[in-house]
C-alpha cells in the first residue's frame, strides 16, 4: 500500500515518523497521510498527530509490575530543630555563587557555609530532613568536597535513595562497601566469609574497621589472602596499614619490601620508614650517615656531602626510586631519599651532638643545602618530628620568613601540620604581622578551625593595611574568603569601622575603596549569619566549626 494514501488509524509501523516529517517540510510541500492538498493541509496534520498522540500512550503494552523496593531504613538520630531544617532549604536553595567572576556584592555566599553547616550538624547528632535529601545529593553530587559530610547526615536513606536514581550513585561509590552493613567484628564466622567473598569495597571497609580498633586483627587478616590479591588491591589494603602504625607491623612490611609491585614496594619502605626503630630505618641512617659529615678543618663549622655514586638493589629494595624525574641528577635524587628515610633522631649523634637548631644553622658544602633541607623537612613531616619542624621553619619574623630548610610554602605549611594548634596559629601570626597576607594563604589553610583570637586579629590587621593602602581587594580575596569561614563570629563587632567606604589615597586604584567596604560588609554579614546558624543548631559558642570557625 502507498503510504501517502494510507489511512490515519493504520497500524502500518512509521506514522508518527511521517507527521513529523510532514510538519519540517510543510504542508505546502508535502501533503499530510490521509488527507488532500490544499487548505485543510495543516488542520488535518493537526488532527493527525493529535490521533497519533493519544494511540501512542494508549497503546502501550502493559509491562510486568517491578518488585516493590523495600521501605526506606529509619534513622534514629533527632531531628533537626525547625528554624535550622529552614536554614539547610536556604543553604541548599543557593546556587548564586562567585563562578562568573562578577562584583559579590554584600551579601554571604550560603553554598560556601554549607560545608560548615553539615559538620557542625554532624557533631550534633542530628538526622536530615527527609525532604531535604535531594537536594541535598543534588549538591554532594556538584561538589566532590560536600560528600564525605553530605553523606554523613543524609544517613542510610541516602543510600537507599541512590539504588533508585542513577544520578546518586555516587553515594555508593563513596560509601566503604557501598552502604553494605559490616557483620560484628565479634563474629568471626562472618568476618571470615565477608574478607573471602565480599566485593573489593565492602572487604576495604571491612579492613578499615578492623585496624581502626584491632591493628593486629586486621594484619593477620590481610596476610590469609596476601599472595593472592592483584597487585592494585594489595596497594589499597597496605595503605590500611597507616591507621595505628606500630611496631608490630614491620615483619608483615618487611615482607612487602620484595613484593613483585613496585608501587607496593615503595608504600611498604614508606611505611617502615616511619617507624624509626625499624630495621629499614636503621639501613637508611646507616647509607645516609655515610654520605653526611661535619668539616673541622674549615674555619666554620661545616656539612660535607658526599651522594651516592649508584642504587645498588638493596637500596632499590628498600624503597629507593633508581631513576630519576627529569631535571633531577641521579646523585641527588638518591641522596634524598636516603636523608628522608633516616630517623631524624640520628643526626645529633652524627653531627656531634648538637640540637636540631644547631645543625641546620650549619653551613653546608657545595650547594647541598637545599637538598640536605628539604630531605629533612620531608622527613620531619613523615616522622611528626616537631622538633625538627621548629628549626626548619625557623622564626616567623626572620626575614624572607623562612627556616633555611623552608625550600617552599607548601613545604613550610607541611612543616607546620605537625605542630600543636596553637604554636601552628602562633607562628602563622608572627608571618603575616611581619610579611602580610600576601604569602599566607597556604598557610592559613593548615591552621585549625576556628583561628586562634591572635590569628584572627592578624589577619583583620593586615586587611586593613591593605584595604589603606589602597590596593584592590581582590588581590586578597583567597584570604578574605577563608576569613568569612574561619574568623570567629565574635569579631563582628570590631569589624564594625571597616564597613564605610575609607578615603582613597593619591596613589589608590580607581574605586578601591568601594570594593573594600563590600567586602568587609560581607565578612561582618557572613559572621553574623554564621553565629546565628551555631544558634539554631544548638551549638554552644566554644563548640563547633559554626560557633567559631
Amino acid at each position: 500500500m502507498n503510504r501517502t494514501s494510507a489511512p490515519v488509524d493504520s497500524p502500518t509501523s512509521g506514522v508518527w515518523e511521517e507527521l513529523v516529517t510532514t510538519a519540517l517540510l510543510g504542508t505546502d510541500r508535502r501533503t499530510p497521510p490521509g488527507a488532500a492538498p490544499g487548505r485543510e493541509a495543516p488542520v488535518a496534520l493537526l488532527d493527525a498527530a493529535a490521533m497519533e498522540t493519544v494511540r501512542r500512550r494508549a497503546g502501550l503494552r502493559p509491562a510486568r509490575p517491578a518488585q516493590r523496593p523495600a521501605p526506606a531504613p529509619e534513622d534514629p538520630r533527632p531531628p533537626l530543630p525547625a528554624a535550622a531544617a529552614h536554614r539547610l532549604a536556604m543553604l541548599l536553595a543557593d546556587r548564586s555563587g562567585t563562578a562568573g567572576g562578577g562584583r559579590r556584592g554584600t551579601a554571604p555566599d550560603l553554598m560556601e557555609l554549607l560545608p560548615q553547616w553539615l559538620a557542625t550538624a554532624n557533631a550534633r547528632g542530628f538526622a536530615a530532613p527527609p525532604e531535604a535529601l535531594p537536594a541535598l545529593l543534588d549538591a554532594a553530587r556538584g561538589r566532590t568536597d560536600l560528600r564525605p559530610a553530605a553523606l554523613t547526615f543524609a544517613g542510610p536513606r541516602a543510600l537507599w535513595l541512590a539504588r533508585l536514581n542513577p544520578d546518586w550513585r555516587f553515594a555508593l561509590r563513596a560509601t566503604p562497601g557501598g552502604g553494605t552493613s559490616l557483620p560484628h567484628l565479634d563474629d568471626t564466622d562472618k568476618v571470615q566469609q565477608l574478607w573471602q567473598e565480599g566485593l573489593f569495597a565492602e572487604r576495604v571497609a571491612l579492613l578499615a574497621a578492623i585496624r581502626a580498633h584491632e591493628p593486629g586483627t586486621a594484619r593477620e587478616l590481610l596476610a590469609t589472602t596476601w599472595a593472592t590479591e592483584r597487585a592494585e588491591d594489595r596497594l589499597m589494603f597496605l595503605d590500611s596499614l597507616r591507621t595505628n602504625l606500630g611496631d608490630e607491623d614491620e615483619a608483615f612490611l618487611e615482607q612487602a619490601l620484595s613484593d613483585r609491585s613496585r608501587n607496593v614496594r615503595a608504600t611498604a619502605a614508606e611505611l617502615l620508614s616511619a617507624l624509626p626503630g625499624s630495621a629499614l630505618a636503621a639501613r637508611m641512617a646507616v647509607r645516609a650517615g655515610a654520605c653526611v659529615a661535619v668539616d673541622h678543618t674549615r674555619d666554620t663549622l661545616t656539612i660535607t656531602v658526599e651522594a651516592p655514586h649508584e642504587c645498588d638493589a638493596a637500596m632499590e629494595r628498600d624503597g629507593v626510586v633508581a631513576k630519576a624525574p627529569a631535571g633531577r641528577g641521579e646523585r641527588s635524587w638518591w641522596f634524598g631519599q636516603l636523608v628522608e628515610a633516616t630517623p631524624l633522631e640520628t643526626w645529633p649523634g652524627r653531627l656531634g651532638g648538637r640540637t636540631p637548631e644547631e645543625i641546620v644553622a650549619l653551613p653546608v658544602t657545595d650547594d647541598w643545602q637545599g637538598e640536605l633541607h628539604a630531605a629533612w623537612c620531608r622527613a620531619a613531616v613523615r616522622q611528626r618530628n616537631a622538633d625538627w619542624s621548629r628549626a626548619l621553619l625557623g622564626a616567623p619574623r626572620a626575614p624572607e620568613a623562612g627556616g633555611p630548610g623552608a625550600v617552599s610554602l607548601a613545604e613550610r605549611a607541611k612543616l607546620l601540620s605537625t605542630l600543636g594548634t596553637d604554636e601552628r596559629a602562633e607562628w602563622v601570626a608572627g608571618f603575616i604581622a611581619t610579611h602580610g597576607l600576601s604569602e599566607a594563604f597556604q598557610l592559613l589553610g593548615v591552621c585549625d578551625v576556628p583561628w586562634a583570637p591572635r590569628l584572627g586579629r592578624a589577619v583583620v590587621d593586615a586587611l586593613n593595611i591593605a584595604r589603606d593602602a589602597g590596593s584592590y581587594p581582590w588581590s586578597f580575596s583567597g584570604v578574605m574568603g577563608l576569613a568569612e569561614r574561619c574568623l570567629s563570629p565574635s569579631e563582628a563587632n570590631r569589624l564594625d569601622g571597616l564597613l564605610a567606604v575609607p578615603d582613597e589615597p593619591e596613589n589608590a586604584s580607581p574605586g578601591a575603596g568601594g570594593y573594600w567596604a563590600e567586602a568587609f560588609q560581607r565578612l561582618v554579614a557572613t559572621l553574623r549569619l554564621r553565629a546565628a546558624m551555631a544558634e539554631e543548631l544548638g551549638a554552644e559558642q566554644e563548640e563547633g566549626p559554626l560557633a567559631l570557625a
